[in-house]
């Protein structure tokens, strides 16, 4: 039988350290095809690009795989290697390593998990990987076997439609991972501050900065996970209906 064909990217371009493991890590698992921002794209969430045109370039490098750097979003690395590279759909789509946490709110600024959930708009089975370490010579081979296993399982069991998986790995040596939790999000958020600056000839310009603010400490949440030296994996969904208030909701009045 041939190998699963695998769709590698990310949100921090496609020269960094966390997809280059990423990539050395799928290559165990099947045929894998990279496409990727061609500069960092943190922070870009489900952005598309519609006001200028995108560049596709194909990357001459040794190995075993096909590599594409693109101009635009990593919703758009997705996009364009469906239609226009594979011409079909991958069996497998993989997104990271992000170096840092995506768990609790990040998960909607993310541009590592919205390359994920464009996926599992597109039915096929998706994974964001990130490991919370934010340096540029973080140690991603500790996260290999359980990368490889999530991904495995992902091939062999599938996803169901509309859902992708968010997987956050604390940044510890392998043997002090405990283990593995299903979770749900944690509830948090980002107080933003903007630093005020002045440019040289004198205009205003910001650098938005802040801190993250967990709003509780249950055993269910990724943050508790991480916290723990646990591996948190959420379940994913892009519908954002909140349908548990659809019946309060239809109680209202109107006079139209």
């Amino acid at each position: 039988m041939s190998k699963p064909i695998i769709l590698v990217t990310n949100d921090d371009g496609v020269m960094a350290p966390g997809i280059r493991n990423l990539i050395n890590f799928m290559c165990d698992l099947g045929q894998v095809v990279v496409v990727a921002p061609d500069k960092p794209q943190s922070g870009m969430g489900h952005a598309v690009t519609i006001e200028k045109p995108i560049r596709l370039e194909e990357l001459h490098i040794e190995g075993t795989y096909r590599a594409y750097s693109c101009s635009g979003t990593p919703v758009d690395c997705v996009k364009l290697a469906v239609t226009k590279v594979l011409h079909r759909k991958p069996d497998l789509l993989v997104s990271g390593i992000n170096h840092g946490s995506n768990a609790s709110i990040n998960v909607i600024y993310s541009g590592t998990m919205s390359a994920a959930i464009e996926g599992a708009m597109e039915s096929i089975p998706s994974i964001g990987f990130s490991l919370t370490d934010y340096r540029l010579d973080a140690n991603f081979l500790p996260s290999k076997n359980i990368v490889q296993q999530i991904a495995r399982n992902a091939l062999t069991q599938g996803l169901p439609s509309g859902v992708c998986l968010n997987v956050n790995i604390p940044a510890v040596p392998e043997n002090e991972i405990k283990g593995v939790r299903i979770c749900r999000q944690a509830k948090g958020n980002w107080r933003e501050e903007f630093d005020h600056r002045k440019d040289p000839r004198g205009r205003d310009y910001y650098w938005l900065t802040g801190t993250f603010q967990l709003h509780e400490n249950s055993s269910e949440t990724d943050e508790w996970a991480l916290a723990s030296k646990f591996v948190s994996i959420v379940p994913v969904q892009f519908d954002f209906t909140a349908h548990q208030i659809i019946p309060s909701l239809s109680k209202w009045q109107f006079n139209v």
